[in-house]
């Protein structure tokens, strides 16, 4: 018992006496991921009501614990977690620092200084590069992570561009039936 309850709710009633009214939560989360594409960022914005949000299944952390607290107060609440390397196994990563504070930037609409960070993002990556050189089947893995995750890539920016022109073939099949009714 790590007192989290106790820890939440005394944060949110600070919150609501300074007039705050909303949570963003950042968090990480060892992944498949390669180290040498940028990291995954997940965004979940808490205000959802699917059905498939109620009920969780995965690892809790006091970030969860904090937007549970924020949505049963009514507050907006919203998370954004990185996916960092599991085969680097550090608990550091400047460069998941990084893209959580260029999302975290993009949402609220700040840009924070990264300056100090950017020097050791890139140190954690050539550090990150070394190891895997040093080690045929890590380099194998990282290589398998890559094409994956060029392949989403690629598959996500063919189904942004199909949109449009979906919404143009309905356009048109409409306009071809209401010429038919006329």
């Amino acid at each position: 018992n790590y007192r989290w309850k106790e820890y939440c709710s005394q944060s949110l009633a600070i919150a609501e006496e300074l007039d705050v009214d909303g949570v963003i939560t950042l968090g990480s989360m060892f992944s498949d991921c390669p180290h040498t594409r940028p990291l995954p960022i997940s965004v979940s914005d808490g205000n959802c009501q699917c059905e498939g949000d109620r009920e969780y299944n995965g690892p809790v952390g006091i970030p969860t614990v904090l937007d549970i607290f924020a949505a049963e107060r009514g507050m907006f609440h919203a998370s954004m977690w990185v996916s960092i390397p599991q085969y680097l196994g550090s608990d550091e990563c400047a460069a998941g620092t990084m893209r959580l504070f260029d999302a975290l930037g993009h949402r609220i609409g700040f840009s924070f200084d990264v300056s100090e960070l950017e020097r050791k993002a890139e140190q954690w990556k050539s550090q990150a590069s070394v190891l895997v050189r040093c080690n045929e089947q890590l380099q194998d893995y990282v290589t398998h992570l890559e094409h994956d995750y060029d392949l989403k890539q690629k598959a996500d920016a063919e189904a942004s561009l199909g949109a449009p022109q979906a919404e143009q073939l309905v356009k048109e099949a409409e306009a071809f039936l209401r010429q038919m009714g006329s």
